[in-house]
């Protein structure tokens, strides 16, 4: 029976992972899974490989943030550009999911980063360097979740030979 409900845990990791299109928390939902694995089933892994994959993925989620600021700011775009794109960014999202079978919410974060930060920049700033900065907030978004959607991999690939019996 421990096989059935291993093959149920690796399929509901792959699945999580999955989420990441529609940027809901897909590290986290796997975190909780192989927790739950772990908590289960105690010899299968130690409590310190369920706290290294948390920590982990609180980097990538820190990652995903730094990097569009990091490129909004490396394409010219001033702090209150920044917030602007990442709160554009998280409304974005929400306001998209309900599009496009849910993947409007990656649609909606990237365009979300991109509009957040040009509406911030347009008072005082030059309009070709206001979209410059919006660029650079919209290319930092997309390798922010790149880098997220990457480490959310790795954390289930090197999981599954600790799940599996």
């Amino acid at each position: 029976m421990e096989y059935v409900w291993a093959i149920f845990l690796i399929l509901g990791l792959i699945f999580s992972q999955v989420l990441q299109l529609f940027s809901l928390p897909a590290n986290w939902i796997a975190i909780a899974l192989v927790s739950l694995w772990k908590y289960i089933y105690p010899d299968s892994m130690t409590w310190d490989f369920v706290i290294i994959i948390s920590v982990v993925a609180a980097v990538a989620e820190a990652l995903e943030f730094f990097l569009q600021a990091r490129y909004a700011g490396k394409y010219g775009a001033s702090t209150r550009g920044n917030i602007g794109g990442i709160v554009g960014a998280v409304a974005g999202a929400i306001f998209g999911a309900p599009f496009f079978l849910g993947l409007g919410a990656l649609i909606g974060a990237l365009s979300g980063a991109y509009l957040g930060c040009l509406i911030a920049e347009m008072p005082g700033r030059s309009r070709p360097e206001a979209l410059m900065a919006a660029k650079g907030a919209f290319v930092g978004k997309a390798l922010g979740f790149t880098v997220k959607t990457a480490i959310g991999a790795t954390i289930v690939v090197i999981s599954i030979p600790r799940i599996w019996p």
